[in-house]
C-alpha cells in the first residue's frame, strides 16, 4: 500500500463540509463524524496494526515521532491541500490511533454561525476576560476566532495567541497578529504564558486554560488592562466560574474571587445541535457581566446566575434553554434533540410552551 496516497484519500473524505472529525483505530474501518454523528467509511478496509503504524509514520515529522514515543501521545496541526486539521495521535490497547478535527479554511463570522448579535460587543471591549465554554467539538475555538478576526479587521492592536496546536490561521488586516504554537514557537505552554505580557500585547488568546498557571496568568493579564480570551470544558456560566475559583488552593481563592469579579466580562456556552434537514446549528447561553453578576461572584452565589441570565433578556443575555426553545419554535431542531442537550429539560418544556 502507498501510505501517502492512502493518507491523501482519507484526508479528502475528512475535508467534506459537514465532516467535523475523522477517527482512525485498529480493528475498525476509519470513521467520520458528519453532522454530529459518527459513521464508518464503508469502502475503506478495516485498519490493521501495520496500516496504523505506517499511516501515522506518514503524518509525523521525525521530531514529532520522537515526542510521540516519549509521551505516548501528541497534539499537532496538519495541512492537506490547504485544509487544516488539529490532530491527536495516541495509543489505544497498545495500538496507534489518531483523531483529526477539521478546521475550516475560512474563519466564520458570528452571522455565519447563527449566533446572537450581542456577541459582537465582546470584540469591542478594550480589556476584560471573555470565555467560550462547552463540550469538545462544539465550536468554542471557532467562536473565539470570529471575535478575534473582528478585532483584526476593525482595530489596530497586537493580538497574541498561544495554542497547542495553532488552529485557525489569521491573515493580518488592521492588527498585528502573533500566533505561537507550543513546542514549535515556544518550549511549552508555561514558558509562553510567563513571557506573554512582555511582548506588548493588547489582546491575548489562550487556546485552553489547562491548569492553575494558565488561569492565573489569564486573570492577571485581564487585570492589567488587556483583553483576554480563552476556553474551558464546562457546561454553563455558573459551572465555569466555580471551576475557575476551585482551581486555586483554598488560601488563594479569596484573591481569585476578587480578580474574577473585577475582570470577567462575559461567558458564552455553546452547543451544536443536529439541524432538521442536515447540518448543525448553534444554541448558546450568554452571560454578560454586570454589577449584579459581579456581586454574585464576590458572594459565591453562582447558583443564582441562571436567574440573572433568564431575567436579563433585554440586555442581551440568554439562557441555554431559551436558545433551545427558540430553535424548536423556528423548526430548526427537534424537540427531542433540544431536551437531549438541555441541562434542565423540565424548564425547557415550559419555555417551549411560552416562546
Amino acid at each position: 500500500m502507498d501510505y501517502k496516497d492512502y493518507l491523501a484519500r482519507l484526508m479528502v473524505k475528512a475535508s467534506q463540509p459537514n465532516v467535523s472529525d475523522f477517527h482512525f483505530n485498529v480493528g475498525l474501518k476509519p470513521h467520520v463524524r458528519e453532522d454530529g454523528f459518527l459513521q464508518p467509511i464503508p469502502e475503506e478496509p478495516v485498519v490493521t496494526p501495520e496500516i496504523a503504524e505506517n499511516f501515522v509514520a506518514a503524518l509525523l515529522t521525525p521530531d514529532q515521532q520522537a515526542r510521540f514515543q516519549k509521551n505516548l501521545e501528541i497534539d499537532f496541526s496538519y495541512t492537506h491541500d490547504k485544509t487544516r486539521f488539529r490532530v491527536n495521535v495516541y495509543y489505544e490497547r497498545g495500538f496507534v490511533a489518531a483523531a483529526f478535527r477539521h478546521i475550516p479554511e475560512k474563519i466564520m463570522t458570528i452571522e455565519d454561525m447563527e449566533m446572537p448579535p450581542v456577541l459582537h460587543n465582546f470584540s469591542k471591549l478594550n480589556q476584560g476576560f471573555i470565555l467560550a465554554v462547552g463540550p469538545a467539538g462544539h465550536g468554542k475555538s471557532a467562536t473565539l476566532a470570529a471575535l478575534l478576526d473582528e478585532i483584526n479587521a476593525s482595530r489596530r492592536e497586537h493580538i497574541i495567541t498561544i495554542e497547542d496546536p495553532i488552529e485557525h490561521i489569521f491573515v493580518p488586516k488592521n492588527s498585528l497578529i502573533s500566533q505561537r504554537e507550543v513546542y514549535s514557537d515556544t518550549q511549552d505552554f508555561h514558558a509562553a504564558l510567563k513571557t506573554v505580557l512582555r511582548q506588548d500585547p493588547d489582546v491575548v488568546m489562550i487556546g485552553e486554560m489547562r491548569d492553575l498557571e494558565s488561569v492565573s496568568t489569564a486573570l492577571t493579564a485581564a487585570e492589567t488592562g488587556h483583553l483576554v480570551f480563552s476556553t474551558l470544558h464546562t457546561n454553563s456560566a455558573a459551572q465555569t466560574i466555580d471551576r475557575i475559583i476551585d482551581s486555586f488552593p483554598p488560601e488563594k481563592q479569596n484573591q481569585a474571587i476578587i480578580q474574577l469579579a473585577a475582570t470577567l466580562a462575559g461567558i458564552v456556552s455553546k452547543r451544536l445541535i443536529p439541524k432538521i434537514g442536515g447540518g448543525r446549528v448553534a444554541a448558546a447561553e450568554i452571560l454578560i457581566v454586570n454589577t449584579a453578576v459581579r456581586n454574585l461572584i464576590r458572594e459565591r452565589k453562582t447558583h443564582q446566575l441562571d436567574l440573572v441570565i433568564e431575567t436579563s433578556l433585554a440586555s442581551g443575555m440568554i439562557s441555554l434553554n431559551r436558545s433551545l426553545a427558540q430553535l424548536v419554535k423556528a423548526k430548526k431542531i427537534t424537540r427531542e434533540n433540544a431536551e437531549l442537550y438541555s441541562l434542565n429539560p423540565a424548564e425547557l418544556r415550559v419555555l417551549i410552551g411560552k416562546v
